[in-house]
């Protein structure tokens, strides 16, 4: 038979609400009583009955996430920090994907509430204006996670990266290598980070000096294939780019594939930055420079306003929430011609000894 709060409490020698409230942590019971309860609930296989709990409460302690592909390194990231920051918070996590789609992803944020989580996050959304009003008629608070759609409404929360800055940084590091032909490799081109780091590129080679070039701007998708195709424009621009900086690692990664597999030596021939800093971004050949996104950080803060708004709708003490941006930073590594106790400045028509591989370094 399973054991309940009654049978903890008898063997505790206290009342049952002395244990339920040490169970939860509660101040009101002595620091060294609530660990004594915590230890003997342990020890007599204890586990809580959530339908009740649910019923007390009015929660499920269960939020939803919705992210775009569970294959992507990125994603993974962000999802350990949300399962880290719910963990510690008592909550249990669901995950949903909703491939890209934006109709699947409204789908999966209606299928989640229909479970009853007490609140949904969204990852990379493509929600846009149209889906806007009904995210007013789920009941519960959705925050977006680098979204995708500079569509807001009054029902949405976000947190993200500052992506404009980070696009700054890339560039700005590769002029400060002496590079001035720097190609850009685009993600998907309507997405609005994908605009932000644009911007942030332009922004860059304006404040150097340097004439912005359309021709250097080369499409991507986003992912490997990107890349990999992304090569064959780079080298037919007159004169072609000594530089280029992708939209995120896994393009960047395409991209070095394709430039090894046609002869060309990095970095001498080509230096490459990316972005975000997936684990893969270290152990590629050579070593990937890119601009990190607080990956678990942009989790952990996702689940500690959805937990405020919440709080704030149950008529708990108001605790004032507002959009959070997170900046990112540069790690250095071999693939840009940088080392990490100096810089090796980029020379027109330089074919030499190629640079010492770079420990990461953040700027």
């Amino acid at each position: 038979m399973s054991v309940s709060i009654k049978d903890i409490a008898r063997a505790a020698g206290v009342s049952h609400p002395t244990v339920s409230r040490a169970l939860a942590n509660s101040p009101l019971v002595q620091k060294e009583t609530r660990a004594r309860i915590q230890a003997l609930a342990q020890e007599m296989g204890y586990s809580p009955d959530l339908q009740a709990r649910a019923l007390v409460s009015g929660r499920t302690y269960t939020l939803g996430v919705v992210v775009t592909s569970v294959a992507d390194p990125f994603v993974a990231e962000v999802v350990q920090g949300i399962e880290d920051a719910a963990h510690g918070a008592g909550y249990s996590v669901i995950l949903a994907s909703s491939h890209n789609t934006p109709s699947r992803e409204i789908e999966a944020v209606e299928l989640l509430r229909a479970k009853r989580v007490d609140l949904v996050l969204v990852l990379s959304s493509r929600l846009g204006a149209l889906y806007l009003e009904r995210l007013g008629r789920i009941g519960a608070p959705v925050v977006l996670i680098n979204s995708h759609s500079e569509d807001r409404g009054p029902y949405t929360f976000s947190v993200a990266v500052d992506n404009r800055y980070g696009g700054y940084l890339a560039t700005k590091h590769l002029l400060d290598l002496g590079h001035r032909r720097i190609a850009y490799v685009t993600g998907q081109p309507r997405h609005s980070d994908n605009q932000e780091r644009l911007a942030g590129y332009r922004q860059a080679i304006e404040e150097a000096g340097v004439r912005f070039e359309p021709g250097l701007i080369v499409p991507g998708d986003g992912d490997t294939t990107g890349g990999q195709h992304a090569l064959s424009s780079l080298l037919e621009s007159a004169p072609p780019a000594s530089a280029v900086f992708c939209y995120n690692d896994r393009t960047a990664i395409g991209l070095i594939h394709a430039a090894c597999r046609a002869g060309l030596r990095l970095p001498q021939d080509l230096a490459v930055v990316g972005f975000d800093n997936i684990p893969f971004a270290a152990f590629i050949e050579p070593a990937l420079t890119t601009v990190a996104q607080p990956m678990r950080a942009l989790g952990e803060h996702a689940v500690k306003m959805g937990l405020a708004l919440l709080a704030n709708r149950g008529g708990e003490e108001a605790v004032p929430v507002s959009n959070v941006v997170l900046r990112g930073w540069l790690v250095v590594r071999a693939s840009c011609g940088a080392t990490a106790g100096g810089s090796l400045a980029f020379r027109p028509g330089f074919r030499g000894t190629p640079a010492a591989t770079a420990p990461d370094s953040a700027r």
